[in-house]
Formats: C-alpha cells, structure tokens, sequence
C-alpha cells in the first residue's frame, strides 16, 4: 500500500503514467539511476523512498522529456544548470509560473552567403524557451536543438545577418522543403531544400535571388547539421 501525502501519491501516479506511455520499465529507468533493479517499483507501487531525491528527479524528467514539476520538484526555485550525461549541451530547468530550458548557443555562424569557418573554440551561452515548446517543435527531444548565428545576407529577407536560428540537429533524415543548415567542407551554410517529388533531388536555394542555387543535387552527398526550426531577430 502505497504511503506518504496526496502530492507524493499523485507523483508517484504519474510517473508510472509516463513510463506506460514512454513504453519505459521499471528496470531500465532503476539502472538508468544507478539504483538497484526493483528501486522505481518500490517507489511507486510502497512509496519508498517518500519522495525521489533531486538527481534522480532531474534524470527521469530528462529521459521521459517532461518538466521536473511533474515528478515532484518544488515551485518558485531555480535550478542550477548541469551537464546532460551523453550530451555536450547545458541544459537547465527553471521552475517558476512557467518551466524553461536554456538552450545552448555556439560561437559559430551559418553562412547565409559564401560560408565561413566556424570558430575552433567556440564560447558557449544559452537562450531560455519555454520547455512544453521546445518538446513539441524538436524532433529528437530538447537536447537535439542548438541556436547559432546567421553570416551574409542570401537568405533575405527571411534570414537576415545577424540573426539566431534554433536548429533541431535530430532532424536530418526526413529532409523535406525547409531551411536547414549544411556543412560544406569546414564551412556551415543555411539554405533553403526542396526535394523533386519523383527524382527524389535536392534543389540547395537561396531567398535572395542575387545568389546562383544548386539544383538536381543527390541528398547522399550534402551533409545536414539540421533543420531550422525557429529564428530570432534583435530589431
């Protein structure tokens, strides 16, 4: 019989709702803790222990995508940012009347003209978006995405240099009609992509019409960093 108050019930209730529907065990997320193979069962079917410990809370929000909140952490307080284990991306949730991720932004620039290098040490910053967002408009979860800075001008006037641009690097097999971000030798480019609907070729465009596309190009040979998913202009 399950013990403690209503709230560590309905945590407890819910996380055994998102592992149903993750298509998650009990095993596997116990390991995933570093805890014995029983210990998430024991958590929620007796309630011990009462309440999940912050590392642990972190991890499970982490791997089932959803916010802290919803497995219990407090309101009204900041967590510190941290390091995803299998990532090289900080992430941190803030807890407050709405849950926020930082997302990491590199010190590198996306072409939008002739290509540039990117920096060999890039400085690493972040932007918060709200974390429901970032859940729904990412296809490989929060830590695929990336913001990076738009160089040049031949995506006006949908890209303008200068700009930010939120790029889901998970997003790379399914290439549709979008913009995405290429490499090309050691340079990162953004352009626009339309696939040929019985060819099955890439058209590599630019929105100004002042540069040249490249047309009836074979997707085995353009190596995608991801798909941009939103963009940000300082006016």
């Amino acid at each position: 019989m399950t013990q403690g108050s209503k709230q560590d019930v309905t945590v407890r209730a819910r996380l055994d709702e998102l592992i149903r529907e993750r298509d998650e065990d009990y095993a596997s997320l116990s390991k995933l803790l570093g805890r014995n193979a029983a210990y998430i069962q024991q958590y929620i079917k007796r309630g011990i222990p009462r309440k999940l410990g912050e590392d642990d809370r972190r991890l499970l929000a982490e791997r089932l995508q959803v916010s802290e909140l919803e497995l219990g952490a407090p309101t009204g307080r900041i967590s510190q940012a941290r390091r995803m284990k299998g990532h090289d991306k900080s992430v941190a949730t803030y807890h407050n009347d709405a849950d926020y991720v930082l997302i990491p932004r590199y010190d590198v620039r996306a072409s939008a003209g002739s290509g540039t290098l990117p920096d060999d040490m890039p400085d690493e910053t972040a932007l918060a978006f709200q974390s429901s967002w970032a859940r729904a408009i990412s296809s490989g979860g929060i830590a695929a995405l990336s913001v990076i800075q738009v160089e040049g001008d031949s995506m006006l006037p949908t890209l303008a240099n200068g700009d930010h641009i939120l790029i889901d690097t998970a997003d790379t097999e399914r290439l549709r009609d979008g913009i995405y971000v290429l490499r090309a030798e050691e340079a990162l480019l953004v352009k626009r992509l339309s696939m040929h609907p019985s060819r099955h070729q890439i058209t590599i465009a630019s929105d100004n019409p002042a540069y040249a596309s490249w047309v009836d190009c074979d997707p085995e040979t353009i190596h995608i960093i991801g798909r941009v998913v939103w963009m940000g202009r300082q006016i």
